[in-house]
């Protein structure tokens, strides 16, 4: 009687074994650039749960691949008529179809501001 509980327990060391080996499988590197001030504030969220930053992309990761996607709703920022119409703007500035203005000084520059507002 007694072997069969050493043979037990040798057998519950083998499985416990090939379960850290398991485990234990390889990794691979991402490499990813990301804002200073984003990674902080999100080493500070993901601390709080008592978990890294790897730890919160593995998450992410793993839940993408169970729901096929992202484990999120992913939605479109929505703007008002005025951020549009300022984006639109800067668009038209930097593809060459409007000139930007140009002030001589600084207080014209907030007079044409403080014109603006009047208007709106």
């Amino acid at each position: 009687m007694g072997d069969k509980n050493v043979l037990h327990l040798l057998h519950f060391r083998v499985t416990i074994t090939k379960r850290r080996l398991c485990i234990m499988s390889k990794t691979a590197t991402i490499n990813m650039r990301i804002e200073p001030t984003i990674k902080a504030q999100a080493e500070t969220v993901f601390s709080s749960f008592g978990i890294s930053v790897t730890d919160a992309i593995n998450i992410f990761l793993h839940a993408s691949i169970m729901e096929g996607g992202f484990p999120f709703q992913p939605k479109q920022p929505r703007y008002n008529r005025e951020t549009l119409l300022a984006m639109q703007e800067a668009r038209d500035i930097m593809d060459g179809k409007i000139e930007p203005k140009r002030y001589p000084s600084l207080s014209a520059l907030m007079d044409d501001l403080d014109a603006e507002d009047a208007h709106a």
